[in-house]
């Protein structure tokens, strides 16, 4: 195989890993530094030097997004650690199909609806002390806000993910020449 053809066949890996920086199940930022890695090795690492700094810093800030993006959605709209809890829970049962919903549209309407559900069951066993419709009222809020929270964590981890992938390009291009 070419240089050329493997250039573009790990171009094309690295779009998934765009794809899988917003999209929840999908390898995002490590198919990106796995596929310039392999790059590396082909080419002999020539001119790489950037694109492996960025591409790693962009996978450390995604671990940290996740984590962070999640909690300022929770603390935004006064969820607990119960609902924090409940929408991980959530999950890893969506992801894994341990809800109803992983039937109706696969592990990636289980990703999206798990955490949902899980925020909400976490955040309505938490605020026990408080009557049915005011529980109800916070739990959805809570859920909601975890879930607004992730989805804004998703895109800005795909905006450093695409920005990841344009400076291998540019510091790689044109392919196959090893510059």
């Amino acid at each position: 195989m070419s240089l050329t053809v493997l250039y573009w066949l790990l171009l094309a890996l690295m779009l998934v890993g765009v794809i899988g920086a917003v999209v929840p199940g999908i390898p995002g930022s490590s198919l990106i530094v796995v596929a310039i890695l392999v790059w590396g090795v082909a080419s002999g690492f020539g001119g790489l030097s950037w694109a492996i700094a960025v591409a790693c810093l962009v996978l450390l800030l995604s671990v940290a997004i996740d984590f962070l993006a999640t909690y300022w959605g929770a603390k935004g709209v006064g969820a607990s650690k119960w609902g924090q809890i409940g929408a991980i829970i959530g999950l890893i049962l969506g992801f894994f199909g341990l809800l109803p919903a992983w039937l109706i549209g696969g592990p990636l309407l289980g990703i999206l609806v798990g955490p949902l559900l899980g925020a909400f069951i976490g955040e309505f066993l938490y605020r026990r002390e408080l009557e049915l419709e005011p529980r109800i009222r916070l739990a959805s809020k809570a859920s909601l806000g975890i879930v607004v929270g992730s989805v804004i964590g998703n895109l800005i981890e795909g905006m450093l993910a695409f920005a990841a992938v344009v400076v291998f390009v540019f510091t790689t291009w044109p392919p196959g020449t090893g510059i």
